[in-house]
């Protein structure tokens, strides 16, 4: 794996917090804290964005993505409603992570809980070359579907 120094900065409600941190030596992603000044009744059904209090500044050429957590997920249906949410390396606002609650109770969001996951990441940017004819391939035009959904046994 190769390292990449990502500058952040924290804002005044989440100045007691460690920054993003891995979980295990080979997580993937950084675990994001809610940086909430009260707890959020996140009802069934409703969203809210959730503030971190951190600030990045990506480099050029690498992106943030915000991920749900798995154990959130599968305990109460609270999950990343934007899936996966995209920081971009220009800006430069505090991250929020968008929860919504799939779930049959109300979900309480607490200050320092552990709420998403980041995964910075590099990116590749498309340089379009217009052509009138593509390439055929076996599945060729055929979209949502088009695979079957026939089981593998």
């Amino acid at each position: 794996m190769a390292d990449v120094t990502v500058p952040v900065k924290r804002l005044p409600h989440g100045i007691n917090f460690p920054l993003p941190e891995y979980a295990t030596a080979f997580s993937a992603g950084l675990d994001l804290i809610a940086a909430v000044e009260a707890p959020i009744a996140l009802k069934p059904g409703a969203r809210a964005i959730i503030p971190t209090g951190i600030a990045i500044q990506l480099p050029v050429g690498f992106e943030a993505q915000v991920r749900p957590r798995s154990g959130l997920a599968a305990k109460h249906g609270v999950t990343v409603l934007n899936s996966p949410g995209t920081i971009d390396s220009d800006y430069r606002g505090e991250v929020g992570v968008i929860l919504v609650n799939h779930g049959v109770e109300t979900f309480s969001v607490e200050r320092g809980m552990r709420i998403a996951q980041m995964v910075v990441a590099p990116v590749a940017f498309a340089v379009w070359q217009e052509v009138g004819i593509l390439d055929d391939t076996e599945r060729g035009a055929g979209g949502f579907g088009s695979t079957g959904t026939e089981s593998a046994d």
